[in-house]
């Protein structure tokens, strides 16, 4: 029992140490990154992340996307009807109450 305590004391000592490192690294980056760039500078880069961003996204086929969109629309039925009837059962019960 006692060596379980003292592993995970020592997991969170290490678990600490690395976000220390992490955060020495960011703010070693950021003071590195506050030189000045132009505004088209920023939105290109952040253009190109979009484009990276996009080509690793795993798009649905058409017979997935179909489907998503069947499950979907009857998820939403079956929640409408839910609502509805407790509505009609709480408005049922407030009128036999008056």
């Amino acid at each position: 029992m006692a060596k379980k305590k003292e592993e995970t004391k020592e997991m969170k000592k290490d678990s600490l140490k690395e976000v220390t490192k992490k955060e020495n690294k960011k703010s070693s980056s950021k003071s590195k990154k506050k030189e000045k760039t132009s505004v088209f500078a920023k939105i290109s880069n952040f253009l190109n992340g979009v484009k990276t961003e996009f080509k690793r996204v795993k798009w649905p086929s058409r017979k997935e996307m179909i489907k998503y969109s069947i499950a979907t629309i009857v998820f939403i039925i079956c929640c409408s009807l839910f609502f509805y009837l407790i509505d009609v059962i709480l408005a049922a019960l407030h009128s036999l109450g008056k």
